[in-house]
């Protein structure tokens, strides 16, 4: 067996569950992915198996790493990055979940936001969380399952009452990182970014709220132990009697665009990123100091170090951008994505034809849980081409939302904006959003930044890389795309707000 070492990262993402492993140049040693179900019970709502997901976890670490021919003690750190606002509850004996997972895009919960709007409780939350009151975060979703869980799949004789027993302290909650990190380990911990993203965190005072628990009866005994990103003293290690058969720390992890801000080496104010995913999520590092929005933009934790203060960061969370994609393939307009760029190009334009792609709602600056997709535009003459190319030009269009309120809340012009993520390998949407945003794009060489900055986190706090300038050091730029002079831009994007007008307030309770 070789004696080299390296980092590993698990990648929980919505669609699937993504082992990698990277060497001290931040290159990809191995890699292994499995997709997970999604479950749809009614309209609206959407919930994963956490079940599944470990037993994925467990199968992507192994194959990854019989991939690369080397053995389980050979990693230094394993680092962890999930899908953020993703809610579960499990009992701490059996480990057994007590309902699905929420997912982050579950709307469920619309009714619970408008009535804490209509009690006039949104601005006391954005004061010490950061967030909008939305469906989208953790705190709505804990407050839905404990009201509404099968008691039963505890795995319990007795059904006791869930809130009894959450504040009997038999229950844990959490987001997917802290479901990961106590399988890995046994301790129930999240880190600063993840709590961020619940509704229930203070932001400035780092600490959980007791207001906002007593607002969503959520009992401060089923809270996990909040910690550092890149965490010096660890999460704790892996179980040498487990299926890694070696004690690993567990020693880093972010939610998954505080990740990818990470791994794109944006540790200076100022920085951007954008990543396109399921959804796509814009982020600012802000520094020291959480700068407060007036333009519909989220104020979050970015990441944090050992012994360091926080770093914030400022956030447009669009809900639907790459989903927006794989809608294209399920109502077969598209085979797969790769033909979305050939077929956007072979025409000129979408002749008129606008997409709003609200299939959850509209995220940031919005924030309106009952828009719905739309198209708006159509003709006898529209042809899918046209449609697959207003779609791609949505996700653009999206950015330049939030790029817009990033300008008017931070007061910079954004010159440059590093991109990641599975759609920002199409070279037509890139070229797109250099257009419409009006700055050049910067793709990395090693697009897997989420799993990246995840490893960087674990690897920084056992040493195996020293300090930013380590990391710095390994980004290299793969394609830069730069604007050019198209008089139809500003044109195309009024007519876009206008799209999106038309698709605000559609769902409406019967």
């Amino acid at each position: 067996m070789s004696d080299a070492t390296y980092v590993g990262a698990i990648d929980q993402g919505t669609t699937g569950t993504r082992f990698m492993i990277f060497d001290h140049a931040g290159e990809v040693i191995a890699r292994a992915y499995e997709k997970h179900e999604q479950i749809y019970p009614e309209p609206g709502w959407i919930e994963h198996d956490p079940t599944e997901i470990w037993k994925n976890t467990e199968i992507v670490v192994r194959e990854a790493l019989d991939t690369a021919g080397i053995d389980a003690a050979q990693l230094a750190a394993i680092g962890i990055t999930n899908q953020r606002e993703t809610t579960m509850i499990w009992d701490d004996d059996s480990g057994s979940p007590v309902y699905n997972a929420i997912v982050w895009q579950d709307r469920r919960t619309t009714d619970r936001v408008e009535e804490l709007e209509e009690a006039g409780k949104v601005e006391e939350i954005r004061a010490k969380t950061g967030l909008e009151a939305d469906a989208y975060f953790s705190a709505t979703k804990a407050e839905w399952l404990l009201d509404n869980a099968d008691p039963l799949k505890t795995q319990r004789a007795r059904p006791a009452d869930l809130r009894d027993r959450a504040a009997g302290g038999e229950l844990r909650f959490g987001t997917i990182d802290t479901w990961l990190i106590h399988r890995l380990t046994g301790n129930h911990i999240t880190d600063v970014t993840n709590a961020s993203r619940t509704m229930l965190f203070d932001i400035h005072d780092m600490a959980w709220d007791d207001e906002l628990l007593e607002e969503f009866r959520v009992p401060g005994e089923m809270l996990p132990e909040v910690r550092p990103s890149s965490d010096d003293d660890f999460y704790g290690t892996t179980d040498p009697e487990g299926f890694l058969g070696a004690e690993v720390p567990v020693a880093g992890a972010l939610g998954d665009q505080q990740a990818a801000l990470f791994g794109q080496a944006c540790f200076d104010p100022g920085d951007a990123k954008n990543t396109y995913g399921t959804g796509s999520f814009f982020l600012l590092n802000t520094g020291e100091e959480a700068v407060e929005s007036d333009q519909g933009l989220l104020t979050t934790v970015g990441f944090q170090r050992s012994g360091e203060p926080v770093q914030y960061a400022l956030e447009g969370s669009i809900f639907v951008t790459g989903a927006a994609i794989e809608w294209l393939e399920d109502v077969d307009l598209i085979n797969n994505a790769a033909q979305t760029a050939d077929l956007a190009r072979s025409v000129d334009s979408t002749d008129g034809v606008y997409f709003v792609p609200a299939f959850t709602g509209l995220g940031a600056p919005h924030w309106d849980g009952r828009a719905r997709g739309t198209i708006v535009g159509m003709t006898r003459g529209t042809r899918k081409e046209h449609i697959v190319r207003a779609v791609l030009e949505s996700i653009a269009f999206q950015t330049r939302d939030v790029a817009e309120a990033m300008v008017a809340d931070a007061d910079l012009e954004i010159n440059s904006l590093q991109v990641d993520g599975g759609a920002v390998r199409n070279d037509f949407l890139c070229q797109q959003q250099a257009d419409i945003v009006g700055t050049e794009i910067v793709r990395p060489a090693v697009d897997e930044t989420t799993a990246l900055g995840a490893a960087y986190a674990a690897g920084l706090a056992v040493g195996y890389w020293v300090d930013y300038d380590d990391l710095r050091k390994n980004w290299r730029v793969e394609r830069t795309f730069e604007p050019t002079d198209d008089a139809t831009v500003d044109d195309r994007y009024a007519r876009w707000t206008e799209a999106v007008e038309r698709s605000r307030d559609w769902a409406r309770e019967e």
